[in-house]
């Protein structure tokens, strides 16, 4: 089905509600605040189908205290239907809901003249004309049609509703996952939780697991409402209840993000591009509300040309926050003051990277002009012990595969496709000298590259494995299997290496290190460390107590003597008085007292250990 959304904007009483009525029967001023009013307080949402044309409306209200629901609602418009009455024209209401959907972007319009019933024809035409002049001369929008109507003329209404549903107006862009901003929480008997909300990126199928930013909490999809009608899919630009399970209706709020897990990050910083409206300027280190998709969120201005002047009509900014928000790459943003719209905004940067100004300003350039290119190079330099390109979905809008693409137009840098990580070449050095350090420190070093990759958390085993080969290439290592050694050592020196944990061990006593801490001491690969401390324990050479305590035969056989003149001279042993004889830490002290169950001779008696008489 071709589904799009139209919402409504213009000034109060200018017939929006009762047009969406006249359109589909919807009584959108539903609440009793609204009823006794007479105005639309909050969004209501309707629609009207034909054959496989689906049209959503979203009627927002008009009042100039109301502008931060109207916000909430034009975020996700495909098409806007300016409303403007025949009698009273252009209206300050209408001009401030232009200004913000100019700045959210929204390109479609549709002109809808009402209560042409209240004036003559001449003067319908005049101020008709008038409207459209005015639209087309002050905005950017592409003004579909223009149409006059009175609700009192079905001729005119039913001819409203052929032209809309000749209209291809989704503009959406399918993203790479799904995103979903909640407009509505609500509970419903014998469902549960419900939210509404408009689909913006991939679609969403009953029974997927979703991911509410927020608060960093999965849900499941127990059913979805599009229209009102059950549906086992929602696809973008589609209105749609979605019926949660494993989460209440008090845990959401108006403004959340749902999404797919691992897909978004949120940060209480993000760089921006803005304009202000005519007359006005964004103000450094100046408090505003900011509002993007359904959330509002307070925050500050910083001007990144600060030091020039202190208030600008357009530039770069970074917002400081008072929550995290989980924005993408161009998403649009409004910035308002108490009830006074300042200025568009759009998201150049989600992620936010330490680095310097110099390079942030140029970054910022870059994104702005959409050269992906560019902005991985300012990245690299500022990266160089690697750029993710895990989240490329949310840093640049880019899938995995297409972050890729742009990667590899770039030249000196290495590109690991399995991890998603960039690397400038020249930071291959930094683990060449690392593993060659360890070599000539160590002659008898035996790793492999999972063993570097421990002590280099930043570099992918594929980046290292690359190193490791031009080493190898070089003559200064040798590979066997996956282990790396010496290339001046010719004998196989696994013998030797158990003499000398062994050696170790039997120096340590009874407080042997852990294994992991004795093969980085020795720089061997864990594995084959775990291979000579097997070996060892088979030879009876080593007793393995716990997990990480593998003991020299000798020196436990010397405790356990020790211990067991103890239960000769006080009746029994514990820990008190084995650590009054042996002051080891406790890990230690109950490892030995549980080695003595092995005895038939010696029993366990609540904390203490006996002889059997």
């Amino acid at each position: 089905m071709n589904n799009y959304i139209i919402g409504t904007c213009g000034h109060i009483d200018h017939g929006k509600t009762a047009l969406i009525h006249a359109l589909n029967g919807y009584e959108g001023d539903s609440t009793k605040e609204e009823k006794q009013r007479g105005i639309t307080i909050d969004l209501s949402f309707s629609n009207l189908s034909k054959g496989e044309k689906n049209v959503a409306f979203i009627d927002v209200p008009g009042h100039e205290k109301l502008v931060k629901n109207m916000i909430a609602g034009a975020f996700s418009f495909d098409c806007v239907m300016i409303v403007v009455s025949a009698v009273e024209k252009i209206m300050p209401q209408t001009i401030e809901h232009l200004e913000i959907l100019n700045l959210l972007g929204v390109k479609n319009a549709i002109l809808t003249v009402t209560k042409k019933d209240l004036v003559d024809e001449e003067t319908l035409k005049r101020n008709k004309e008038e409207i459209e002049e005015f639209i087309k001369k002050e905005y950017d929008f592409n003004l579909l049609f223009s149409k006059a109507v009175s609700i009192y003329d079905e001729a005119s209404i039913n001819e409203l509703k052929e032209k809309l549903f000749t209209l291809d107006a989704n503009t959406k862009i399918e993203e790479n996952f799904f995103r979903y901003y909640v407009d509505r929480v609500f509970s419903s008997s014998g469902s549960g939780t419900i939210v509404t909300g408009t689909v913006l990126g991939k679609p969403l199928q009953k029974d997927d697991k979703v991911f509410i930013c927020d608060i960093k909490k999965e849900a499941k999809v127990k059913n979805l409402q599009v229209h009102g009608e059950n549906s086992e899919i929602s696809n973008i630009s589609n209105r749609t209840a979605i019926n949660l399970s494993n989460v209440n209706t008090s845990d959401l709020k108006k403004g959340f993000l749902i999404s797919k897990k691992g897909y978004l990050r949120g940060f209480d910083k993000i760089d921006i591009s803005f304009k202000a409206l005519k007359n006005k300027k964004l103000k450094h280190n100046q408090k505003y509300s900011i509002f993007i998709g359904t959330k509002k969120v307070e925050g500050r201005v910083l001007l990144y040309n600060s030091t020039e002047a202190l208030e600008l009509e357009s530039g770069f900014a970074q917002l400081s926050l008072t929550e995290p928000i989980f924005s993408i790459y161009k998403e649009k943003i409004i910035i308002r003051q108490a009830n006074d719209t300042i200025a568009g905004a759009t998201v150049l940067n989600p992620i936010i990277d330490p680095m310097k100004k110099s390079q942030k300003i140029r970054l910022l350039e870059s994104l702005e002009n959409e050269e992906i290119e560019k902005a991985y190079r300012i990245l690299l330099d500022a990266h160089k012990k690697g750029l993710g390109l895990v989240s490329s979905a949310q840093r640049f809008a880019l899938s995995h595969e297409k972050a890729l693409e742009y990667a590899k137009d770039l030249s000196e840098v290495f590109i690991d496709e399995e991890s998603l990580v960039l690397y400038p070449i020249e930071t291959k050095h930094l683990i060449k000298d690392t593993i060659t350090n360890i070599y000539k420190k160590n002659q008898y070093a035996l790793l492999s590259v999972a063993s570097i990759a421990l002590r280099l958390k930043w570099a992918s085993e594929n980046f290292i494995k690359l190193v490791m080969d031009e080493l190898v290439n070089e003559k200064f290592l040798v590979q066997e299997g996956k282990l790396y050694k010496n290339s001046t050592i010719k004998e196989d020196f696994k013998q030797s290496l158990e003499k000398v944990i062994l050696e170790r061990l039997e120096k340590e006593d009874i407080t042997p290190t852990a294994p992991y801490n004795i093969y980085d001491d020795l720089d061997i690969d864990r594995k084959m460390g775990d291979n000579i401390l097997k070996a060892l324990c088979a030879k009876k050479s080593v007793i393995r107590l716990q997990h990480n305590i593998f003991i020299h035969a000798q020196s436990l056989s010397r405790i356990v003597n020790e211990m067991r003149r103890i239960i000769k001279n006080d009746g029994y042993i514990d820990i008190s008085n084995l650590k009054e004889k042996y002051p080891l830490s406790r890990k230690y002290l109950i490892s030995y007292l549980d080695y003595l169950d092995n005895f038939s001779e010696i029993k366990k008696e609540e904390n203490r250990r006996v002889l059997i008489s």
